[in-house]
């Protein structure tokens, strides 16, 4: 089952000045052929080094063996920074450390358990929703960031959507979401620190609304755990968990950035990976029916234990998540010199780990650019998950809530799958670019009937 073809690729040589066009454009279309076999390649500029990696064992080295060696790239952070601030995607080191000591345990096994019902009710007023405007064609990007904006915001605050605050957030976000390249490109040029980083006023302006709103969320939450009345929800859980090391909890601004992160993570991600999903399935018909009669077993509510039966559902949503992976690449910084493949690179050069080359490497992968949920069974694809695949990236910095996405993900799945079909739409083909995440460049519009 092939797809269309995600995105025009690059030629092979490509100026600077067209490269770097074409980067803040689209991400996706201004990489060369050979990256989908290549095991490493080298771009050099005036200005910075950098060295794509797709060589599992230099993957492992970066991400697992020393991970502390290769901290993020404060180039990413140029972008990223007026509306996340000093959130755990940002830091490194030591007060990295700090924060994951205080946010891990809000996300472990039994903390997702109490999750669940939240997550229940994004996903019944989702079908709710789409149930209105079934029979027609449907923007499901859209409809795929309120929902996962829902879940965000019941599982987080214990509020729906149609709160105030949460919605005037997420209008807000959609507008700051593709105003916003995953990198600034001004932050790759030698500039003195008082020299403007190349933000959007625009961008500003959006970034300081949203942390304006989330304070006001966070500030009457840390009134209600004084006041002993709080929800015992994800919000609760992280501002009252003290590091174990210091006995410290967030501030309010330090909880006003972590939030801004967890919105950002685990909304717009899954957003870009449900509506990628729903796109796969109304593009292979006999795949939708399958995931359809796995989601009819379900009991009508279903509940936690219920979603272990939700295998079949599960490989799609991995498989679309190889294909469209929202977060199309990573960097890192070297802090010493290195050795990679026999090729010396400096201190200082960028690092990047692409999940979109290395989940589509034609070295890695059997028939990589094709559809399969069921590749997982394989020896290849099981071999593949271990060593070249990496959503939620790997290592002691993979993402918080990559268990609660695979929650979220197949389970939202199978509730439309079970209420609606999914159709194409005669000459709405979506093409991939990079935005925060891998989003249609003109949205995903798709047909809906009901089952």
């Amino acid at each position: 089952m092939i797809p269309p073809k995600p995105a025009p690729r690059a030629e092979e040589r490509v100026s600077l000045l067209k490269y770097l066009r074409l980067f803040r454009a689209d991400i996706l279309s201004a990489q060369p052929a050979r990256l989908y076999r290549a095991w490493m390649a080298e771009f050099r500029t005036p200005f910075f080094r950098s060295y794509l990696v797709n060589d599992p064992a230099l993957l492992r080295l970066v991400l697992r063996e020393r991970p502390m060696d290769f901290p993020k790239s404060g180039r990413v952070s140029e972008g990223l920074r007026p509306l996340l601030g000093n959130s755990v995607f940002l830091t490194n080191g030591a007060e990295w450390q700090r924060q994951r000591r205080i946010i891990d345990p809000a996300f472990e096994g039994g903390r997702l358990k109490d999750t669940f019902p939240a997550m229940l009710a994004a996903a019944e007023a989702a079908v709710a929703r789409l149930g209105a405007r079934a029979g027609g064609v449907v923007e499901v990007e859209e409809e795929m960031s309120h929902a996962a904006a829902d879940v965000i915001f019941r599982t987080l605050f214990s509020i729906p959507i149609e709160h105030e605050i949460a919605r005037e957030v997420f209008h807000q976000f959609r507008a700051y979401q593709r105003s916003q390249p995953i990198l600034n490109l001004a932050a790759f040029l030698p500039l003195p620190r008082w020299f403007p980083r190349g933000h959007r006023r625009r961008t500003r302006a959006t970034a300081r609304a949203i942390r304006a709103l989330i304070t006001r969320l966070t500030e009457e939450r840390a009134a209600e755990i004084a006041a002993g009345r709080a929800p015992d929800d994800l919000a609760t859980k992280i501002m009252t968990t003290a590091d174990p090391e210091t006995g410290e909890t967030f501030s309010p601004a330090e909880m006003v950035d972590q939030v801004a992160i967890f919105f950002l993570a685990g909304h717009e991600t899954s957003a870009s990976a449900l509506a990628w999903a729903l796109y796969m399935l109304a593009l292979f018909p006999k795949v939708q029916e399958r995931l359809a009669e796995e989601a009819a077993a379900l009991p009508e509510r279903p509940v936690m234990s219920d979603i272990a039966g939700l295998k079949f559902a599960r490989d799609v949503f991995r498989e679309t998540l190889r294909l469209y992976p929202p977060v199309p690449m990573m960097v890192r910084e070297t802090t010493c010199p290195e050795d990679f493949r026999g090729r010396d690179v400096p201190p200082g050069a960028q690092v990047v780990l692409s999940p979109w080359h290395l989940h589509r490497h034609e070295r890695l992968w059997e028939r990589p650019d094709e559809f399969d949920p069921d590749r997982f069974a394989g020896e290849n694809g099981r071999a593949c998950l271990r060593q070249a695949y990496m959503p939620f990236s790997a290592g002691p910095r993979v993402c918080t809530g990559a268990g609660f996405a695979m929650i979220e993900g197949p389970l939202m799945l199978a509730m439309l799958a079970r209420a609606f079909r999914f159709e194409t739409v005669e000459g709405e083909e979506p093409v991939p670019v990079a935005y925060l995440t891998v989003r249609a460049r003109d949205g995903i519009r798709l047909r809906l009937e009901r089952r």
